[in-house]
């Protein structure tokens, strides 16, 4: 890993998810809000989907940018991971909430993310290499395309939700494994 500057493009662009996460959230959460009188709730969803069609194209591009040109840092392998967690947060919380998704595939969903990215702050704190791994990657687009599938009242959005909880669960399985792997005891 080389010594990147702290304030790059894949940092930026992480950032800009992180705050792209919560208006998604108030998009699809707060739709009586006296701001958004006279704007029908499907309106508010397409815009919540379009906003995170937006930030997960950064998710691409941020570990592209990264790298092609090295520029990965410490701080992008803790911020873009936690970037793509509190838009996957938001976006399956804000459908939990609507009563568009399924609480359990959520729950599911939202314990694994939170454990593996504790995980991972801690192997990267000792020095161990645990990055997405391939599986890591499909399940993050799955929930993505889910994600979106949900929010826009697509059929199927519901079998790829599950179908995102089974690929969620293995990838963590993986992480865990690889984990205790690296690790020394």
């Amino acid at each position: 890993m080389q010594n990147a500057k702290i304030v790059n493009i894949p940092n930026i662009l992480a950032f800009i998810r992180l705050l792209l996460a919560p208006i998604m959230f108030m998009l699809l959460v707060n739709q009586d809000a006296p701001i958004f009188q006279g704007i029908h709730p499907s309106w508010l969803n397409y815009f919540a989907a379009f906003i995170f069609v937006i930030a997960s194209v950064t998710d691409f591009f941020d570990g592209y940018i990264a790298r092609t040109f090295n520029q990965i840092t410490v701080m992008g392998q803790i911020l873009d991971p936690l970037a793509d967690k509190m838009l996957t947060l938001a976006g399956f919380l804000g459908l939990m909430m609507q009563d568009m998704a399924s609480p359990w595939a959520i729950y599911l969903i939202l314990t694994r993310e939170l454990f593996i990215t504790g995980l991972r702050v801690s192997a990267i704190s000792e020095g161990i290499d645990i990055s997405a791994s391939w599986m890591g990657k499909v399940k993050t687009v799955v929930q993505m395309i889910a994600i979106g599938f949900l929010l826009m009242h697509w059929s199927g959005g519901e079998v790829l939700l599950w179908i995102a909880v089974v690929l969620t669960l293995y990838s963590g399985y993986e992480y865990v494994r690889d984990f205790f792997r690296k690790v020394d005891f």
